[in-house]
């Protein structure tokens, strides 16, 4: 979610249904219910302006949407603001905009759950605040009473990333689904078809396919345990490297190859959440 950019909200049809939706001037609004038990729900995602005049608006705004949509609500973004004082290098004093939102807080009945991995979401390297958060409702809280909110590390922005951590997905086996990031590994491709030559089976045409298609299923099954890797796992460990190096100075160059890779392995992940996910997209401007 950017300043100048189009606004992107994206989700899994198979885990949760659109039923409504909000284009504000400061927030993009969806109605879900979940799947599996039908839990009404409802999310606001935020990009607050720089303003103190324009502030009001977005209070205003959020309010009207919250009682619009009488459900449990998760409002998560860039507020642009901070709530205290502390929350924000060289401020001495809480300010009127600082009240405001506050109050916005407990008039809209939302929770400010404590942040785990860091103090503040943003800094330029001479200054640090915190801008970035999730609100939720206390009857949200109730469907996922394990919710919390962690700072992750930042890779190519001024801003660290929030993750909302509902309490984890129950995972089972899953069965082998060729994924489309792996098209992003140079010489994959010639590598498939080295293999694909290399199955000699006899018999009737569609027997023959049967069988070179489960000998490439091992062969890609074997190929991205001991050569691709586990991406989430990659990413893990190079996410708690560069949390290691935040306080180094910006020219190391370990942090510099940390960032670079993780930047990729980011692109591989989203690669491969847009072919689980089937998403739906909703755009506001460009």
């Amino acid at each position: 979610m950017g300043a100048s950019g189009g606004i992107l909200v994206m989700w899994d049809k198979r885990v949760v249904e659109s039923s409504d939706e909000f284009v504000g001037e400061f927030s993009v609004g969806c109605l879900f219910r979940n799947i599996d038990d039908g839990f009404l729900w409802a999310f606001a995602g935020v990009y607050g302006p720089n303003l103190d005049s324009e502030r009001r608006m977005l209070w205003d705004e959020l309010a009207g949407l919250c009682s619009w949509w009488e459900v449990p609500w998760c409002i998560g973004g860039d507020f642009n603001v901070t709530r205290f004082a502390s929350e924000r290098s060289g401020e001495g004093r809480q300010n009127q905009a600082m009240v405001d939102f506050s109050d916005f807080i407990f008039e809209s009945g939302l929770m400010d759950i404590p942040l785990m991995g860091g103090e503040y979401t943003w800094s330029n390297h001479f200054s640090w605040s915190r801008l970035d958060r999730f609100l939720i409702s206390p009857s949200w809280e109730l469907q996922y009473p394990v919710v919390s909110q962690k700072r992750l590390p930042r890779i190519c922005s001024d801003h660290f990333l929030v993750m909302l951590d509902g309490g984890g997905i129950i995972g089972g086996r899953r069965p082998f689904k060729f994924e489309n990031m792996w098209l992003k590994k140079e010489g994959f491709v010639d590598l498939v078809r080295q293999w694909w030559s290399s199955y000699l089976f006899e018999g009737n045409p569609s027997n023959v396919l049967a069988r070179k298609l489960k000998a490439l299923k091992m062969h890609l099954k074997i190929w991205n345990e001991q050569v691709f890797g586990d991406v989430t796992l990659q990413m893990k460990s190079l996410t708690q490297e560069l949390q290691s190096l935040e306080g180094v100075g910006v020219e190391n160059n370990r942090k510099e190859q940390v960032v670079s890779e993780l930047e990729r392995l980011t692109l591989l992940e989203e690669i491969s959440w847009r072919q689980k996910s089937r998403a739906l997209w909703l755009r506001e401007g460009d």
